[in-house]
């Protein structure tokens, strides 16, 4: 079932997230983390870094509302696949 254009779509693609919103796209890219990490998560995600969407929208600013959005529902897509998303 297609989520409806008020909220993000998700896809995970070979080392990124693609989120689709409406006209707009946003590509995350993983934090990188240190060696030694115990259980790393399998996708790390600095939230500093997430400021605008892409091009040709890369003049929006993400609104604090709009990025605890996209944060759920790349949890929920996690989920399903039983892998781990972590936020710093």
């Amino acid at each position: 079932m297609a989520k409806p254009h008020n909220e993000p779509h998700i896809t995970l693609t070979e080392g990124s997230i693609r989120v689709h919103w409406g006209e707009k796209t946003l590509t995350i890219l993983p934090t990188s983390l240190p060696p030694n990490t115990e259980d790393p998560a399998d996708f790390t995600i600095d939230l500093d870094s997430i400021l605008t969407w892409d091009a040709p929208h890369d003049e929006i600013e993400i609104e604090v509302e709009e990025l605890q959005k996209i944060t759920t529902a790349i949890e929920e897509e996690f989920d399903k696949l039983g892998l781990v998303v972590e936020f710093e």
